[in-house]
């Protein structure tokens, strides 16, 4: 495989960022995810770190160097990081669980497979059209599918940030496959939160990765859309990936999984300290180490156990 792949994230108006990205490969898959934890909930940023930590974890135990089914996969690595969420909440005795929006993708053989819970979402473009998106799980989609109001209403509905569907709910999470998307030299592969799509029309979104490299466009959209979104603007995150193939192009700066040995996996998702800021009360020293090493235990916990299940 080879691709460019770009990242960044921005707080925007808020007082932490409660979202968290990043992404993984091994010699013949690679996995991108975003996780957008819920400001309204109790610590939604360990929700979103947890998320993320779950479906590396599985994935680097899985792609060896790849996976056996890519779409079975995110579904069980989605489902595994809520019933993570569900055990933090019992281990920490918390009267929720931490609760987060995600997407992730997987991409293997020439080939995309993507799934979602919630309002994060992906966006497929090609040659500045976008030839797909996941539809967010929200109460503004609903009244859109219902005919209650226009599609272009959706993005600057006051009810916009109302979801239906998280990882971490009382209920078992609705996780949404779109399976196997082939793909093409230049194909763009959009992950993001509410924060940046609701500040990045989707026309230009497209436009603007038709014209220049990931590396150059994503932190200038992210730009955009916090000063788009002004005041209001909330935690915007992107992973977006340019398929390139398995064709070498002296002109692109491209990475190449072809390098890793059998068996290595490349990751940027790694364990970093909570936001103190973020929790109520105040967390102290003590206790932001105490859940760091729960979310520890958790990763471990997935990795010795049985793959494919639901819950």
């Amino acid at each position: 495989m080879r691709f460019t792949i770009f990242q960044d994230t921005a707080i925007g108006a808020r007082a932490v960022n409660q979202d968290r990205m990043g992404y993984c490969f091994s010699r013949e898959s690679l996995l991108m995810v975003v996780a957008d934890g819920m400001g309204g909930h109790v610590r939604g940023e360990v929700a979103a770190q947890l998320t993320l930590q779950t479906c590396a974890g599985m994935f680097q135990r899985l792609a060896q160097p790849r996976l056996p089914d890519p779409a079975e996969f995110l579904d069980a690595s989605l489902r595994a990081s809520h019933r993570e969420l569900l055990r933090y909440q019992q281990t920490n005795r918390l009267p929720e669980a931490p609760r987060t929006t995600v997407v992730a993708c997987v991409v293997q053989d020439e080939s995309a497979w993507w799934a979602h819970a919630g309002d994060s979402r992906l966006y497929w473009l090609r040659e500045g059209r976008v030839l797909s998106r996941t539809r967010d799980h929200s109460k503004v989609q609903t009244m859109v599918s219902l005919g209650l109001i226009g599609a272009h209403e959706q993005e600057t509905h006051p009810e916009r940030n109302k979801v239906l569907n998280c990882l971490g709910s009382p209920y078992e999470p609705t996780v949404e496959i779109t399976s196997r998307a082939r793909l093409q030299r230049g194909d763009v592969l959009v992950l993001c939160s509410d924060g940046f799509w609701s500040g990045v029309p989707e026309g230009n979104l497209a436009t603007a990765f038709a014209q220049a490299p990931v590396a150059q466009q994503v932190p200038e959209l992210v730009r955009r859309a916090v000063e788009a979104n002004g005041r209001t603007a909330d935690n915007t995150t992107v992973v977006a990936l340019q398929w390139e193939g398995g064709a070498a192009d002296d002109d692109v700066p491209t990475l190449s999984s072809l390098d890793l040995p059998d068996g290595a996996v490349t990751t940027t998702i790694s364990i970093g300290q909570l936001d103190e800021a973020a929790a109520e009360p105040a967390l102290s020293d003590e206790e932001i180490e105490r859940q760091i090493a729960e979310i520890q235990r958790a990763i471990q916990r997935t990795n010795e156990g049985p793959h494919g299940g639901r819950s």
